[in-house]
């Protein structure tokens, strides 16, 4: 089975932004990848001027925002680092080891790579201006956050492009399935990384079938 594996724009973002940024991405790729049985649920961004839709199940949206929460603790203990963040789908088989003995495999056909540059806040200076830029912090805020709102949108239409142009790859879905979702998992850094490298996505990409992420 082939993984196809999708690499999103690179997002600029401060730390009080992620959880927001994360819910658009996530939410955005868990509906297009649901399985029609979803009471869909627009929901306003608290942040930017952007409508995402959720697939209206409880238990997707408290395992995103878990994730989400695992993810700013590793933000925390590494600041102003470069970081990814891994949404993977998978099917399960049982593979036979001996005659009496199997164990189930997950077999991977779809990852969502998610790039995020965490930057600390610009500190300016809170002393009262008496000359004639007073005002320019504010206005400074108020054009990164512009900038950031701009580009997941363009973030937002790269998935609705790949998910709309690469179909071939999903496998079947059987008769009869009550779930809402192909089985998933979200991979973010482990508390020992300073970085969330490749070489996790390179074993992926060079083994058949991918190989089970931890």
């Amino acid at each position: 089975m082939n993984c196809e594996v999708f690499y999103l724009k690179e997002l600029e973002v401060e730390h009080h932004q992620i959880r927001e940024v994360l819910r658009c991405i996530l939410h955005t790729i868990m509906f297009n990848r649901a399985l029609g049985l979803v009471r869909p649920k627009d929901v306003d961004s608290d942040l930017f001027d952007i409508t995402y839709v959720q697939c209206g199940d409880s238990s997707i949206e408290k395992k995103i925002d878990e994730k989400i929460d695992n993810f700013l603790n590793w933000v925390e203990k590494h600041p102003n680092k470069k970081s990814q963040v891994c949404l993977s789908f998978y099917e399960t088989r049982n593979k036979q080891m001996a005659w009496f003995s199997s164990k189930t495999e997950r077999l991977y056909w779809e990852q969502w790579c998610i790039y995020l540059n965490v930057i600390q806040a610009p500190q300016f200076d809170t002393k009262p201006y008496y000359g004639d830029n007073t005002g320019t912090s504010s206005e400074e805020m108020v054009s990164r956050k512009a900038a950031l709102e701009v580009a997941l949108r363009e973030v937002i239409l790269q998935i609705l492009q790949y998910v709309n142009e690469k179909k071939d790859h999903i496998p079947p879905v059987l008769r009869g399935s009550d779930v809402v979702s192909f089985p998933y998992e979200i991979n973010i850094p482990s508390s020992s990384d300073s970085s969330f490298g490749m070489d996790m996505f390179k074993r992926i990409l060079q083994t058949t079938p991918p190989a089970m992420l931890s």
